[in-house]
């Protein structure tokens, strides 16, 4: 167990992990920040929520082949990217209406919020995801692995294929972008 009380996924012997630990635990831990991710990457409950499973069900085909080298969590993020990134290519996601359920942006507020303040939420969660919707994929990929999921430019340097250096220049020209684009949204 870790020092969070959550179960070490994270060993350097990352596969006996994964296979003492069970699929379920994995995707229980992980199911959660993956969904956010492709909910973030494609703006669609629906589509994130399938996309979900598809990421889960490539690692469970796939992790024999997992050579530990990166963390499990660190594995299936590139998962995850990939596969949003092949969506977002596809025929029918240029050509789709997003169905984006309201709701979605509802299930943030507590119960203790007043109505103005869930209201507020709302639309602050509209407002950030139709600005990150507005940028180039590549900024928004890096938006989310940094700010949202909170990796470190090491590990989004690993997730990417590029050097920490320009994920760090990429990074301050993402923010840039995401301050100027929401300015407009307002």
């Amino acid at each position: 167990m870790s020092e969070s009380g959550q179960p070490e996924l994270f060993a350097p012997d990352a596969l006996a992990a994964w296979e003492a630990s069970g699929f379920g635990q994995v995707y229980a831990v992980h199911a959660q920040v993956i969904y956010y991710l492709a909910l973030r990457m494609l703006g669609d409950p629906t589509q994130a929520e399938d996309a979900t499973h598809d990421v889960f069900l490539k690692a469970w085909r796939k992790y024999d082949e997992f050579r530990g080298e990166a963390a499990v969590r660190t594995w299936l993020y590139r998962i995850a990217i990939n596969h949003c990134r092949n969506l977002l290519q596809s025929w029918n996601s240029r050509t789709m209406i997003s169905n984006a359920d309201e709701a979605v942006w509802e299930r943030s507020a507590s119960p203790a919020d007043s109505p103005l303040r869930v209201l507020e939420t709302k639309e602050l969660g509209q407002r950030i995801q139709l600005t990150l919707d507005r940028l180039p994929p590549e900024y928004r990929e890096l938006l989310l692995l940094v700010a949202d999921e909170q990796l470190s430019y090491q590990e989004v340097a690993e997730l990417t294929a590029q050097t920490a250096d320009a994920i760090r220049g990429k990074l301050h020209r993402a923010r840039r972008a995401f301050a100027a684009t929401f300015a407009q949204t307002a």
